[in-house]
């Protein structure tokens, strides 16, 4: 089965409020076996509302609507699906007195708008908000012999989420046939996209009962497997059986298999080897370090870092010697040597990484004056031995650091493999 989520309020195609509810219905239906195949957002125009939800109900299994059921004109969910589904509403008296003692346990007058929250489609099954003043509908019915279920869920998050997973994930378990959901997600850092699709579409193209994603971004490529079956065994054997061939194909480009990300597998690889880790930072600004302190018990593993910006600090906490800022600059593989190999002794750990850089907008000084924008050094301290790469990373200021710290923990992966 498959369905469309709608969206309503004029407010989520502005820059200043964006949909997340979708993002947590979509989980919820997947565990069910469901795929959403199409989301909405719809201003708060009657016409387009009832247009939108003419198109859902005729291509999608199950529609479910979140916001527009407050009380204020703007709020048009109840007219536009009931219009959709060529239905009344009706006022239940019911909610109605619910709503008039909701209101005088507060000591207010209740608005005469109020009432609109009690209009129900015909029909529709009453889902009782216990976190607000607009229920939740919920239909089942037969339209030219197709079977469709419409829900009406109210758009502020607290209101919605209990409702769904409480309420209405419940009813849809009881309702629609046994299916079972498996996921996987593969990671991969720093290789084209292209690339990973022209290895991996001959694999996946085989596997037509499984819908295969390929996501670009953040300096990393990631493959996700979705596979929906009569039994939980059937959809995990799929996904198994095609992400293992990928994992054969694309080898150790692969840094997880199981979603964990970049800076926690680098944490997991010192760990197993009982390393330990410190970093001397300079165009990153303190960026690698945050990473890798973003992920719990990562001080087993990793015992610090410094931000050393100018000369005087890299000399200072890294043990940089000052000829080398004049003799090659300050971005150059020797002084990312040197703070690799400095803050290494300094803490006495088992690596060391030192990364220089220039990040822009401006460019460098002195002897590095005519270097480019995003040219950064990183050096891998193992003790008597220690790498250095040359990275030219496009972009703007954020993206050159950011990058900066990927090429980092990739160089760190790889070396450990």
């Amino acid at each position: 089965m498959i369905a469309e989520i709608i969206a309503a309020g004029s407010e989520m195609l502005t820059p200043y409020r964006q949909d997340t509810n979708s993002l947590y219905l979509t989980e919820g239906l997947n565990d069910l076996g469901v795929t959403v195949a199409f989301k909405t957002i719809v201003g708060d125009n009657l016409e387009h509302l009832t247009n939108a939800a003419r198109i859902a109900i005729a291509r999608a299994d199950i529609v479910l609507f979140s916001g527009g059921l407050g009380p204020t004109e703007d709020d048009l969910t109840r007219e536009a699906a009931a219009a959709a589904l060529g239905r009344s509403l009706r006022r239940d008296n019911a909610l109605l007195v619910d709503l008039a003692k909701r209101f005088a346990a507060r000591r207010m007058t209740m608005p005469s708008n109020n009432l609109r929250q009690t209009d129900i489609i015909d029909g529709a099954t009453i889902l009782n908000n216990a976190n607000g003043s607009a229920p939740g509908q919920y239909l089942d019915v037969t339209i030219d012999g197709e079977r469709k279920i419409v829900i009406l869920l109210p758009g502020p998050p607290k209101e919605l989420k209990p409702l769904f997973t409480d309420v209405v994930v419940p009813m849809l378990a009881k309702s629609l046939p046994p299916r079972y959901l498996a996921k996987r997600m593969l990671r991969m850092a720093l290789i084209p996209e292209s690339q990973v699709d022209a290895r991996t579409a001959p694999i996946y193209q085989q596997y037509p009962d499984v819908e295969t994603t390929i996501l670009a971004g953040s300096a990393e490529i990631q493959l996700h497997f979705f596979c929906a079956k009569p039994t939980a065994e059937e959809a995990q054997d799929r996904i198994d059986e095609l992400s293992g061939r990928i994992e054969q194909e694309m080898g150790d480009s692969i840094f997880s298999s199981n979603g964990e990300s970049l800076e926690e597998i680098v944490l997991l690889h010192l760990g197993m080897r009982h390393l330990s880790l410190a970093v001397a930072e300079s165009c990153t600004g303190g960026l690698l370090s945050e990473r890798l302190t973003s992920v719990p018990n990562s001080s087993t593993a990793f015992s610090g870092g410094v931000v050393v910006y100018n000369e005087q600090m890299k000399s200072a906490f890294a043990d940089v010697p000052p000829e080398l800022f004049e003799r090659h600059g300050a971005v150059s593989p020797q002084v990312a040597r040197a703070l690799a190999e400095g803050i290494r002794a300094r803490a006495n750990t088992s690596l060391g990484i030192g990364i220089t850089g220039l990040a822009g907008p401006a460019g460098g000084t002195g002897a590095d004056a005519l270097k480019p924008i995003g040219l950064v050094y990183i050096a891998l301290s193992e003790g008597e031995d220690t790498q250095v790469k040359e990275f030219q990373i496009n972009g703007d200021r954020d993206r050159v650091r950011f990058w900066a710290t990927q090429h980092a923990l990739e160089f760190i992966r790889q070396t450990l493999l």
